[in-house]
């Protein structure tokens, strides 16, 4: 099978090497750390399957562009991708899906004064979310009222995120670990891929810093049994893939569904309408079985395919260019990436890549790789992806040093979206 994988980050290389162990694989535009990337647009590439890594050109219509064309497209249409596309809109449907989730309001910007007597109404933490897009950086969580006052304003205004900000959602806190959870969607039926992850989103050790896309990731949690993750699809994401049935919504892709462990039991976050990035890098190649073929089915509206994954850990380690995530700094010549890959049980993937006149990798964004350890212990992977780590350096380079290291504990309260 051809697979064309549309994307240029961790998660798209992830796609194209466990792809590439049944499939032929290219990938658009790609970088220059991952092979197979090429600068034609999807559009002008034949494949018998598109794959659709962001979320910003699923929200766009991609899919249905490819679809209009007679293509078979994993990734949701515009209409279902509205689940990450806005926040508001997601809350009202798996409200009438009766998904337990946390009490909320949205609000426009002309609402700001409305805004803030909601928020007055709640107890700390405080959480403030943009309704649209905004790159893994749009909730703000805070226990101080007034900074959650201004965010509400500056996020109505257009100062923080543009016009992905002029609608917000207020929520009412949570706490508990966070879990990620993944399920296949062919359009009549929802299956778990059965695992878990937590990412961490704080830049800096200990959950300090600002909000990033992920600063790493571990899978599977020790602490969640298959019955609670059994639990989390009947309640929240069986529900909600009914509800858009009902709206004649045909969701065919993945459906990422981030919950809170409470007291009370799991609540809905949110939901993604893609892989997580990094979650993917430590889901994708733990995948058994054809990939390509599995995901053919979903886009086809027929999955039989049963997911299976490999019962190792894996644990991943986002190492970011200096001045991320406000002003990343790019050009950076990348050194020891050869050296960390020849690690035993070490694959590194390319974030955010590019390559100057010599030839040589060097940094391209904020996050720029995303250094996996795999075993068959999770404390065994985590060290494996820092030894790695250990050989790899660029002027400026950040990462954090405790990714895995409290496993279960909540690693940056609700900060997912």
């Amino acid at each position: 099978m051809r697979v064309c994988v549309i994307g240029s980050g961790g998660r798209e290389h992830a796609f194209a090497t466990t792809l590439a162990r049944d499939s032929e694989v290219v990938v658009t535009p790609g970088s220059p750390g991952i092979e197979g990337s090429t600068a034609q647009p999807a559009t002008e590439i034949e494949a018998d399957l598109y794959i659709v890594g962001p979320e910003i050109p699923l929200v766009q219509g991609l899919a249905d562009q490819l679809r209009s064309e007679g293509r078979t497209v994993f990734g949701p249409g515009a209409d279902g991708a509205r689940l990450e596309g806005s926040k508001a809109w997601m809350k009202s449907l798996v409200e009438l899906a009766e998904v337990p989730t946390a009490r909320y309001a949205s609000f426009d910007e002309d609402e700001a004064d409305s805004a803030i007597t909601f928020l007055s109404t709640l107890a700390p933490p405080y959480v403030v979310k943009t309704d649209g897009l905004a790159a893994g950086k749009g909730v703000l969580v805070t226990d101080t009222y007034s900074e959650a006052v201004d965010d509400v304003k500056e996020k109505l205004s257009g100062a923080a995120f543009g016009d992905s900000g002029r609608r917000v959602v207020i929520e009412e806190g949570l706490s508990g670990p966070e879990l990620s959870l993944f399920a296949l969607c062919d359009g009549e039926k929802a299956v778990l891929i059965p695992t878990s992850a937590q990412d961490y989103k704080r830049l800096r050790d200990g959950n300090l810093g600002p909000n990033t896309g992920g600063m790493g990731c571990y899978s599977p949690m020790p602490t969640v049994s298959p019955g609670e993750l059994d639990q989390m699809m009947n309640t929240a994401v069986h529900p909600t893939v009914e509800e858009l049935r009902k709206r004649g919504i045909d969701y065919r892709g993945v459906l990422f569904a981030g919950f809170m462990m409470t007291a009370d039991g799991p609540k809905l976050l949110e939901f993604n309408v893609r892989f997580g990035d990094p979650e993917a890098q430590v889901i994708l190649p733990r995948f058994e079985g054809d990939l390509a073929e599995t995901l053919f089915q979903v886009a086809n509206g027929d999955l039989q395919i049963e997911p299976t994954l490999s019962d190792d850990a894996m644990v991943t380690v986002a190492l970011a260019s200096q001045g991320y995530p406000a002003a990343p700094q790019i050009g950076d010549v990348i050194h020891g990436l050869e050296q960390a890959r020849e690690i035993e049980g070490v694959e590194v993937f390319c974030a955010g890549v590019t390559s100057n006149s010599r030839g040589e990798l060097v940094t391209g964004g904020g996050r720029v790789l995303n250094v996996c350890g795999r075993a068959s212990q999770l404390e065994t992977a985590r060290d494996l992806a820092y030894t790695a780590v250990s050989v790899i350096s660029w002027s400026g380079m950040q990462h954090r040093t405790d990714i895995g290291a409290s496993i279960g504990i909540d690693p940056g309260k609700e900060e997912a979206t």
